[in-house]
C-alpha cells in the first residue's frame, strides 16, 4: 500500500529577527523588507515544491520589558513587520504553484474588509491564497486598534467562529458561475446568482453580497492554531488545515485526538483535516554542521532582547526579577499580575523542578534557549530529520505534515530543506515529486 504523503509549509515569520538576520548565509547585501530577498525565497520554496510559504503577524511593538519598546527595537524582537499581501502578490508573479499563507485578526478586522481582500488576493495569485486566523493575545496589538483591554479568552473564539461564517457567507454570495462577460449581448453577470447575507449576530451586522467576483479558490484555505480546549473547538469549526506547536510528540497526539474527537461532533470528516505541526529545523550534509550552525543562535541575543521576547509572550515584565528566586515563586507572581505563565515555565519547571532557586542570569540563560527555539529545533542530516518527521507524522494520523521554519538563516535553511531534505522524502515515497493540483486547495488535498 502506498505510503501517505506529507504536506510541507515554510514559516519565514522570525527568518529577519532575533539575531537570525545577522547568521552567516542570511541574505548577503540585503536587508527586511527588500523585496527581492522574498522573491527569491519563493523561487527556491517552488523548488523544493512546498505546499506555501507563510507568515504569521502582528500589528504591535513588544512594550512590557521595563515598561517600554527600546530594547525591542533596538535587538530586533517582533519587530520590525510588514503586511505581507502586497508581499505575497509579489512572490506570486515569480512563481505557478506555491501558495500563500497571511495571517489575520478576528478580534481587530472585519469581515466584510478581509473576505473582499482575500478574494481579492486569490484572483491575483490564480488560487494559491491561505488566511491564517488569530484570535491576538497581545495588549499591544490591541492598543492600536483601540481597545483599552484584551477581549476575553472565551469571546475571542466566539467571535472568531462568528467572523468565519460571516467570511463563508460573503464568499458564497456569488454563484461560481454567477459572471457571463457576454460581448454579444453586454451582460456582465446573472442577478439571480448573486444573494444578500443578511447577517445579524453578536459581533457582526452585514447585509452583503459580496461586490467581487467569485474567486478560483471559491474561498481561500482556512488555517488556525487553537491549542487550548476552547482554540481545539474553534479549529474545527473554522480550519481546513490547523497549525501545531512544535511540542513533546506525546502532546501531538493528544492534540490530534482532541481535534478528531471535535470535528466528529461537529459532522467532519477528520481524514480532511490535517495539522501541520510547527517545526524549527537545520539540515546539513552532517550532523556536526547542523548542530554547530544551531549553536550560533545562543549568541546572538543579549540578556536584555531576551527579556523583551519572554515578557512580551507572557505579559509580566521579567525586569523585575530579584537576584534569586524558584520558579514556583515566580510563576506564582505573574498569575498575581494577571499575567500569563506560558508553557516555557511550565516545561522549565518540570524539567530542573519547581522548587530550584535560579539567578537571574542563570534564568535568562534557560530563556535565551526559548527565545531562539534550541530546544525544539531538529539539526541534523537529511536523513535523520526525515526520520523524525516519519516518526511524528505516523503517530498523528498521517494527516497534514509540518511547517518548517524559525531557521538560523534564510535563504540558507531554504536551501537546505529543497534540495537535502525534500529528496530524502521523495525518496521514501513521503512528498511529491510535482505539482498536481492547480490551486493551493487542491494540492493540500493530496494525500
Amino acid at each position: 500500500m502506498p505510503k501517505r504523503k506529507m504536506h510541507l509549509g515554510y514559516d519565514f515569520s522570525y527568518s529577519h529577527m532575533a539575531g537570525r538576520w545577522r547568521m552567516p548565509g542570511a541574505w548577503p547585501g540585503h536587508i527586511f523588507p527588500d523585496i527581492e530577498m522574498f522573491e527569491e525565497m519563493a523561487r527556491i520554496a517552488e523548488r523544493g515544491m512546498l505546499d506555501l510559504i507563510f507568515s504569521g503577524d502582528g500589528t504591535g511593538v513588544p512594550d512590557t520589558w521595563r515598561g517600554n519598546r527600546d530594547a525591542a527595537v533596538e535587538w530586533g524582537v517582533n519587530w520590525p513587520r510588514q503586511d505581507l499581501n502586497p508581499i505575497a502578490v509579489a512572490m506570486s508573479r515569480v512563481t505557478r504553484h506555491i501558495g500563500f499563507g497571511l495571517t489575520y485578526s478576528s478580534t481587530f478586522m472585519h469581515p466584510y474588509y478581509t473576505a473582499r481582500l482575500m478574494n481579492s488576493l486569490d484572483h491575483l495569485t490564480r488560487g494559491r491564497i491561505a488566511m491564517n486566523l488569530v484570535t491576538s493575545t497581545r495588549r499591544s496589538d490591541a492598543a492600536n486598534f483601540g481597545f483599552d483591554e484584551l477581549m476575553e479568552h472565551g469571546a475571542r473564539y466566539d467571535r472568531m467562529e462568528e467572523f468565519t461564517d460571516v467570511c463563508r457567507k460573503l464568499w458564497d454570495s456569488a454563484e461560481p458561475d454567477a459572471m457571463l462577460w457576454d460581448r454579444e449581448t453586454g451582460r456582465v453577470g446573472d442577478p439571480s446568482k448573486i444573494h444578500d447575507v443578511h447577517h445579524h449576530g453578536r459581533f457582526f451586522k452585514v447585509d452583503g453580497p459580496l461586490n467581487t467576483p467569485p474567486s478560483p479558490q471559491g474561498r481561500p484555505v482556512l488555517i488556525q492554531a487553537g491549542g487550548s480546549p476552547r482554540g481545539i473547538r474553534a479549529s474545527a469549526y473554522v480550519a481546513d488545515h490547523v497549525f501545531g506547536a512544535d511540542m513533546a510528540l506525546p502532546l501531538q497526539i493528544r492534540q490530534r485526538k482532541a481535534l478528531d474527537e471535535a470535528l466528529v461532533a461537529l459532522g467532519r470528516d477528520p481524514e480532511k483535516v490535517g495539522i501541520l505541526w510547527q517545526t524549527p529545523m537545520v539540515v546539513a550534509e552532517t550532523r556536526g554542521e547542523a548542530v554547530a550552525r544551531l549553536d550560533q543562535l545562543m549568541q546572538a541575543l543579549p540578556n536584555e532582547a531576551v527579556g523583551a521576547y519572554l515578557s512580551y509572550n507572557s505579559g509580566y515584565d521579567f525586569s523585575r526579577l530579584p537576584e534569586r528566586f524558584s520558579l514556583r515563586e515566580l510563576h506564582q507572581e505573574i498569575i498575581a499580575s494577571q499575567a500569563s505563565p506560558m508553557g516555557f515555565l511550565h516545561e522549565l519547571s518540570q524539567k530542573i523542578g519547581a522548587e530550584t532557586e535560579l539567578s537571574r542570569a542563570e534564568f535568562f540563560e534557560h530563556g535565551r534557549r526559548e527565545a531562539v527555539n534550541y530546544d525544539t529545533t531538529l539539526a541534523g542530516t537529511a536523513a535523520e530529520i526525515a526520520d523524525r518527521l516519519e516518526e511524528t507524522f505516523e503517530a498523528t494520523g498521517s494527516r497534514g505534515g509540518f511547517m518548517l521554519g524559525h531557521t538560523v538563516s534564510m535563504p540558507l535553511d531554504l536551501i537546505g530543506i529543497a534540495d537535502l531534505l525534500v529528496p530524502e522524502l521523495q525518496r521514501r515515497g513521503r512528498f511529491r515529486t510535482e505539482y498536481t493540483g492547480r490551486t493551493l486547495k487542491e494540492n493540500l488535498l493530496e494525500s
